[in-house]
């Protein structure tokens, strides 16, 4: 019994969730160690077949570094690795293309569609809604490092991506872009997803991977539930956020910056991760918001 009203106590705490994200879009990027654990992975899209159920409108983005990884090291090639980006030619954008578009997206858009969600692909070999051009990194003596075949979002079609969601469709978005002459271009998923929820307006971005969400510390246990724009600056100008975690926040704020409300950052391997942090009074990573709202004194 008390299990049963535990659930049913659930239920109340999403309702008002529900109602007030009802006919709002989402936009949820998935990586990490996520993408390399079917059960977590299916968990997760079950998640979004859910939200979809209960009026939310979805659009997934994805990424699969560690399964293009693999794919060169059975090819024979070896990855390399430019102020952390991949370097990426014509054979390793060609490998790129085939995990994310012909493993990775179509096995997520039959998960849905199997769970009875309509989901379509959207990549460099159907109908491509993110466009690019070429990224060159600063080197030293304001000079530029080429690092191949990587771009960096110029425009998304979002047009098309709230057609889509607006006839519950969920759009699943791998991060290969097309540039003006038609040509191919490998992007960070993270930057894809900012952009994307940046185009459309989203009520909320969620960036899903294989991290509880962002420390003010070094701490593992010191884990931020709540940060505002001036709070990330200072957590990157002390070092504590470096590394994997800076293509999320850097997404994170194109989006609020654009006027998306909130974004979160969650742990993936969580079972229901997603429900959790969007029905949920606590949540169970670290949101961010441009700016904290001004004290009301009476």
């Amino acid at each position: 019994m008390d299990e049963a009203i535990q659930k049913a106590e659930a239920l109340v705490e999403a309702h008002a969730y529900i109602r007030d994200f009802a006919g709002k879009t989402v936009v949820v990027k998935v990586g990490g160690s996520i993408m390399d654990q079917p059960d977590a992975l299916g968990r997760l899209l079950d998640d979004v077949s859910f939200m979809a159920a209960v009026g939310m409108r979805p659009i997934l983005v994805h990424g699969g570094g560690k399964g293009i990884t693999a794919a060169m090291n059975d090819a024979g090639i070896e990855a390399e690795f430019v102020q952390g980006r991949r370097y990426t030619d014509e054979r390793t954008l060609a490998i790129a293309e085939h995990v994310l578009v012909n493993d990775i997206n179509r096995q997520m858009v039959d998960r849905l569609i199997q769970g009875g969600t309509q989901a379509m692909g959207l990549h460099s070999l159907s109908s491509c809604v993110v466009f690019a051009e070429r990224l060159a990194l600063p080197g030293e003596q304001g000079r530029k490092i080429d690092i191949g075949l990587v771009g960096q979002v110029t425009s998304v079609n979002a047009p098309l991506l709230s057609a889509l969601v607006s006839s519950d469709h969920v759009p699943v978005i791998a991060p290969i872009a097309k540039d003006r002459a038609g040509g191919k271009l490998n992007i960070n998923a993270d930057s894809v997803a900012g952009h994307v929820a940046a185009a459309v307006r989203a009520e909320k971005i969620v960036l899903v991977s294989d991290t509880h969400g962002i420390r003010r510390s070094d701490n593992e246990d010191d884990l931020a539930r709540h940060l505002s724009r001036a709070e990330i600056e200072q957590l990157i100008d002390t070092g504590v956020i470096n590394a994997g975690m800076l293509p999320k926040v850097e997404a994170s704020l194109i989006a609020l910056e654009a006027g998306v409300r909130k974004a979160h950052i969650i742990d993936g391997r969580i079972p229901h991760a997603l429900l959790l942090e969007v029905y949920t009074d606590q949540g169970i990573g670290t949101e961010i918001v441009l700016e904290e709202a001004p004290q009301v004194t009476s």
